[in-house]
């Protein structure tokens, strides 16, 4: 069974997955229905309306417009949305920041994909600028109500709590932005579970070790999805599954249903919180991070195209995509907070991007190092040099470097720089010289050794805390 035939509407990302940690409701008012509801449609609204209002705890507050909608209109929706809502400038410095994370090939046609994708995958969307529930014509029947259950109450939450600008609240931080979508989309998905348990005398607390992606089927059953890159299909389902995970967990701490409003007035602020749905419960909250002052450091001419919040979410995708799933939870699940900038010649120029992340602990800054040093070294295997000292790497590379520098609790890492700009950037930060000898390109970068791994310090000697080859 295809995921669109389960979970509603899995696909609105455009916004999201174009920057990478992002996600946006679509806002973009719809034409005039080509195709006339039936009277059997409206039934079915009315009623799976009414209960999921009496599930949730969520009174109907106003009339709910209803339509049937065919594919090309979904289309010429999504496209204007995209136009319309979509800012280009900063689509742009996403699509740079995911193509020098190597998450995203360079030139990959990113629009088109999401426009093609979503076409493809939505069986229903609930509007909340034009206060509009909308489904697909080619839904099947037996799964109208299904559908229903899960935008339905996306409209009830619109009616309460007025989704679309509490979303837009955390604007300026893609991470906790990202967060809300996935209360959103997460808290529907149980809902969804919820209706279609109700005739067994069950809810969703009854289920704390269920599994989610239960619901999913085969996702890559779509023409669409096979190939999409990893990070646009985790991103895609994040805010459903995890989303799902989180809003089982701190619904059932805040006894149930009637305690959804109190995760809209006290949002998640991060995805480590989706993640790690305890974080949540005992007030865990992110760091605040600096990068360093970059006047003198980047030359004039070039731009700073954004600066903004990668997260726990987006930093395993950076290991993931490299390391593996496994090594990916480990290293950043010690994710404290960051902050990133990216950086521009010109146009499609030349690019910068640097990252200054915060861990859990000294320890986990060491380990972090080498598991970013391992990641570099599967990334070049062949780089035109590489120089190692104590917690810093330099590879040069055809893009410019790639580096990590750690000290303390922080690491420095990122694309495009000179070893004169990452020094730079430490003494900003007022770290200490890294004292650098220049390795043979000819010798095979290896893993830091598993002693280094566990005990490795920043600020050890190479050969004590990070030694290689």
């Amino acid at each position: 069974m295809r995921a669109r035939r389960c979970v509603a509407v899995l696909l609105w990302f455009c916004a999201a997955a174009s920057c990478a940690w992002a996600q946006q409701a679509p806002s973009a008012v719809l034409p005039p229905a080509q195709l006339g509801a039936s009277t059997e449609f409206l039934k079915a609204a009315d009623e799976v309306l009414a209960e999921m209002s009496k599930l949730l705890s969520l009174p109907v507050l106003e009339p709910l417009k209803r339509s049937v909608r065919t594919k090309e209109e979904i289309r010429t929706y999504l496209v204007r949305n995209m136009h319309e809502e979509q800012d280009g400038a900063k689509l742009h410095a996403d699509v740079r920041t995911l193509e020098m994370l190597g998450l995203l090939p360079k030139g990959y046609p990113l629009e088109q994909k999401l426009i093609d994708l979503l076409t493809e995958q939505i069986a229903g969307v609930y509007d909340p600028k034009g206060k509009e529930f909308f489904i697909a014509a080619t839904t099947e029947p037996a799964e109208l109500r299904v559908v229903m259950a899960h935008e339905l109450t996306h409209a009830l939450q619109d009616q309460s709590f007025r989704i679309e600008p509490w979303t837009k609240a955390a604007k300026g931080n893609d991470d906790a932005q990202f967060a809300r979508d996935s209360v959103l989309e997460g808290s529907a998905t149980v809902a969804m579970i919820d209706y279609l348990m109700r005739d067994s005398g069950t809810s969703f607390r009854d289920l704390a070790n269920f599994d989610p992606t239960l619901l999913m089927g085969d996702v890559d059953g779509g023409q669409g999805m096979k190939d999409v890159p990893l990070v646009l299909r985790d991103q895609l389902l994040f805010p459903y599954l995890s989303g799902a995970a989180f809003s089982v967990k701190v619904l059932s701490a805040a006894g149930g249903w009637t305690g959804l409003h109190s995760i809209f007035e006290k949002p998640p602020t991060s995805t480590q919180q989706i993640m790690h749905p305890d974080l949540y419960l005992r007030g865990v909250q992110p760091e605040t991070v600096e990068l360093p002052q970059m006047n003198g450091i980047v030359p004039r001419g070039w731009k700073k195209l954004d600066e903004n919040v990668i997260g726990e979410f987006g930093l395993n995708q950076v290991f993931k995509q490299f390391l593996g799933k496994a090594r990916a939870d480990e290293l950043a699940a010690t994710w404290s907070g960051d902050r990133y900038a990216v950086y521009e010649q010109s146009p499609e120029g030349r690019a910068l991007l640097v990252i200054r992340v915060r861990l859990a602990g000294e320890a986990e800054a060491a380990r972090f190092f080498a598991g970013y040093s391992e990641l570099l070294g599967k990334r070049y295997a062949k780089p035109a040099s590489d120089v190692k000292a104590a917690n810093s790497l330099f590879f040069d590379t055809a893009n410019g470097g790639a580096f990590i520098r750690c000290s303390g609790r922080d690491c420095l890492l990122g694309e495009g720089a000179t070893r004169a700009q990452v020094d730079a950037m430490a003494r900003a930060m007022g770290w200490p010289v890294a004292r650098a000898a220049a390795v043979s390109p000819a010798r095979p970068f290896r893993r830091p050794g598993s002693l280094a791994l566990a005990g490795g310090q920043p600020g050890q000697p190479l050969s004590q805390g990070l030694s290689a080859r």
